[in-house]
């Protein structure tokens, strides 16, 4: 079957995009550990600064995105002013001192988020209304299984040829130039999508800033809570991860690298058999196990620093990332009402990102007070009760 045009565009975009991130994001937390000599609370940051920036950003900037007659133009500006400020990253490392670098760096993170926070509302918006209701599942996980091709093979190749230079400032400066070359070809592609304009809803939708309507309908409003509760328990070991694999298991750029690779082939292998699943037992009942999955990592990463045993549990844990990436945001949109999923998605991303700038820092908290270990038991914990609270939304949804 030929594929059709905006399917075609986006996949070639989320090429573009992944590689971009790849080269830039991956490397930030050790860049700042290793060249910046930033502090815990800072490395918490890196995690907690954007999307503190997006709870402040989302609403309005769906409110641009709605009075925009096109938004893919919007969306691909943004994206532009994102990847400049890669350049603005290469350059910080000649601020007079670490300290100063450290707060700069951070400065510069969090203002990337404000473009990033528009252009990912946008993109959500946009892919919803180009791809048809009975193509997403496929599209998607097609979408997600070549672009962690791509992932893989560029995070490779980033461990194969800076193997060496974990503390080069010019191979991060490298990096971060790299990433903004595929961040003109995010753009590039972004503008090649063929967007068709719904005025009616547009019209509708200028009048009012936001529909409260939306927590009338029972299956979303549920979903919401378990999405939340799950983000919160998931994002709160994400600091932890970076500081022990660091600090703690002296990992480099290359074992860094790995670790991405040893996730992303997992998930390359196993996207079309979670797919598969959802279509067959739905996408609630799959996220389920998929969650339960996602628990066990934080346990099991804190059991040895060996460097060969954290890439085998990176691995293994990517069966179940992927089910999570790929089954969530399919949810949003199935328990969304299609009449107001712009507000749906803006409210979710509003709620989300007040939870990814607070779980972070509870981690860094309970690393403060009770030590890795416990922090990570309590992730983990966490994770298996969000699990349970999908259960308990899937039970509720069979009952009605």
């Amino acid at each position: 079957m030929k594929r059709p045009h905006n399917e075609k565009i986006s996949i070639y975009h989320g090429m573009a995009s992944t590689i971009a991130l790849n080269f830039s994001n991956n490397f930030f937390p050790i860049f700042a550990i290793t060249i910046l000599g930033a502090t815990n609370y800072q490395v918490g940051l890196i995690s907690s600064l954007p999307p503190l920036i997006a709870l402040l950003m989302t609403i309005p900037a769906a409110i641009l995105l709605n009075r925009a007659n096109a938004q893919k133009k919007l969306v691909a500006m943004s994206v532009l002013l994102a990847r400049l400020m890669f350049l603005f990253i290469v350059l910080v490392v000649y601020l007079p001192s670490t300290s100063i670098q450290a707060w700069a760096f951070l400065g510069v993170i969090a203002f990337i988020s404000v473009p990033n926070t528009v252009a990912n509302v946008g993109w959500q918006t946009l892919i919803s209304g180009m791809i048809n209701e009975s193509r997403r599942g496929q599209f998607f996980s097609d979408r997600n299984r070549l672009l962690t091709m791509v992932g893989l093979v560029s995070t490779l190749l980033i461990g194969i040829l800076m193997k060496d230079a974990s503390e080069s400032i010019v191979a991060y400066q490298i990096l971060f130039s790299i990433a903004f070359g595929f961040g003109l070809l995010e753009v590039f592609f972004l503008l090649r999508h063929e967007e068709e304009v719904v005025r009616v809803e547009n019209d509708q939708v200028k009048k009012k800033s936001m529909d409260w309507g939306i927590f009338k309908h029972s299956n979303y409003v549920w979903f919401l809570a378990a999405a939340l509760f799950f983000n919160f328990a998931w994002q709160m070991a994400w600091g932890l991860f970076n500081i022990y694999n660091v600090r703690v298991a002296g990992a480099t750029i290359f074992w860094i690298s790995m670790f991405s690779v040893g996730s992303m082939l997992m998930q390359i292998l196993t996207f079309p058999l979670w797919k598969k699943w959802a279509d067959k037992y739905s996408n609630m009942r799959v996220f389920i196990w998929a969650a339960i999955g996602m628990a066990t990592t934080p346990f099991l990463t804190v059991l040895s620093t060996n460097l060969y045993y954290l890439t085998l549990i990176q691995t293994t844990s990517g069966f179940f990332l992927s089910g999570t990436v790929l089954i969530l945001f399919n949810l949003l949109l199935e328990q969304s009402p299609e009449k107001s999923r712009t507000y749906c998605i803006t409210t979710y991303n509003v709620l989300l990102a007040f939870v990814a700038f607070v779980a972070p820092q509870v981690g860094i908290w309970l690393l403060d007070q009770l030590g890795m270990e416990t922090a990570m038991y309590i992730s983990s914990s966490l994770r298996f009760l969000g699990a349970g609270g999908f259960l308990y939304v899937y039970m509720r949804n069979r009952k009605r």
